[in-house]
């Protein structure tokens, strides 16, 4: 069948370059742009001018620095245009994909595509004059020697050209700056972004967060806040998808989001949960802050929950476990701190299921967690407290980075 469709009866399997009437074209797969050997080196000198790679690559904190460098020296050695097309968004997955789709010509990037954005589709084109890669490659004696003894492709024959006769009036793009973003506004685009993909993949209604007035849950707040900013700013430059997915979220065909706060108060419910250990400050900085960013908030007093379960623990043996501060021995006292963190979230993942009925909303909530990277390697925290949750932005985020997007937060 395929033989009579298309006329051939033999295909040729391996690696092999595709060569048109007016240039060749290879490719190379995601990883082998940071292999120790990669393929566009050999590639380059077997003839192949044009070399694409489409990338998974997904985020981490300065990592376009690395990204952007390897797609410039890919095609600085051996001179040819390389196209890097990465994906972009979270497809419902636990990591990242930021972007950073560029086309880069003899060294230089020629034209790039955003790293972070909500655009379901971005198209990065670059008009190139196939003769600059000629005269930039006969430029370099060494190359011209190398490629003389090395092994060449199989050539796939195409009766086609990328060029047309047109193009002649045509102006190549010039070499432009990749101007970077700093950590911290990485930390407020990436997480955002990954929240915005996942929360309209789960068919929640938005995100329930235990707020405590900390480094770690006020930098999941903001961040929630800059996913905010991100949907209105995409709704307000005509995004149709996004305007489709936050009223299908909210379940409101008529809403339009124009103000980051407001739609904020109805994507993301915060709650102090506070307890007779709980000082003025925290409960200060969480309502400040809620106030700030627009977050449904709520404060309640996690006692009575706590004396419930020691009242069953003192009926069934007799004792009742004290402070390290009133006279018991650090496992009392690690114990009542425990119960505290583990009621907090029993309570989170209830108020998560219950606040959009109560707010008569149909679904229900994702349950945020806020334990960062450092503590996730030290082991520093209380299993199923608030660190157990539906998702964690700020899981990869290091303790010091946050305290400093936190400050970039405030000026911003």
């Amino acid at each position: 069948m395929i033989a009579t469709a298309t006329g051939q009866h033999t295909v040729p399997i391996g690696d092999a370059v595709i060569a048109t009437r007016d240039t060749c074209l290879g490719y190379e797969i995601c990883e082998e742009l940071w292999n120790p050997r990669s393929t566009h080196i050999d590639m380059s000198l077997s003839g192949v001018e044009i070399i694409v790679n489409s990338s998974g690559s997904y985020m981490q904190l300065r990592k376009a620095y690395i990204t952007t460098d390897l797609i410039r020296n890919a095609s600085f050695k051996a001179g040819g245009m390389y196209l890097f097309s990465n994906l972009r968004g979270c497809d419902g997955q636990r990591v990242y994909f930021n972007g950073c789709s560029a086309i880069a010509l003899n060294g230089q990037i020629v034209a790039r595509g955003k790293q972070f954005a909500l655009d379901d589709v971005e198209v990065t084109t670059a008009t190139v004059d196939l003769e600059d890669i000629r005269s930039y490659r006969l430029a370099m004696r060494s190359r011209c020697t190398v490629a003389a003894s090395t092994p060449t492709y199989p050539r796939v024959d195409v009766d086609f050209e990328l060029s047309h006769p047109g193009d002649l009036n045509m102006v190549p793009n010039g070499p432009l700056e990749w101007i970077y973003h700093s950590a911290e506004e990485e930390i407020a685009l990436g997480p955002a972004c990954w929240l915005w993909d996942y929360l309209r993949r789960s068919g929640q209604g938005g995100f329930f967060l235990p707020l405590s007035g900390g480094v770690d849950s006020s930098s999941t707040a903001i961040i929630v806040h800059s996913m905010c900013r991100q949907v209105v700013k995409s709704v307000l430059l005509g995004d149709v998808q996004v305007l489709h997915d936050i009223r299908k979220i909210l379940a409101d065909p008529d809403f339009t989001p124009d103000n980051p706060a407001a739609l904020c108060n109805r994507l993301l419910v915060t709650c102090y949960m506070g307890s007779e250990n709980s000082s003025k400050e925290t409960r200060q900085r969480a309502t400040t802050l809620s106030n700030q960013i627009g977050s449904y908030h709520l404060e309640i007093n996690i006692d009575g929950a706590v004396s419930a379960l020691l009242a069953i623990f003192n009926t069934v043996t007799g004792m009742r476990p004290l402070f390290k501060a009133n006279g018991g021995c650090p496992r009392q006292n690690l114990a009542l701190q425990n119960i505290q963190a583990r009621t907090r979230m029993v309570l989170s993942y209830l108020f998560a299921q219950l606040m959009l009925w109560v707010r008569n909303r149909p679904g229900g909530l994702l349950v945020l967690g806020s334990a960062n990277v450092d503590e996730a390697l030290r082991g520093y925290m209380t299993k199923y407290d608030c660190s157990s949750a539906d998702i964690n932005p700020i899981g990869g985020i290091s303790k010091t980075d946050l305290k400093r997007f936190l400050l970039y937060a405030k000026e911003k």
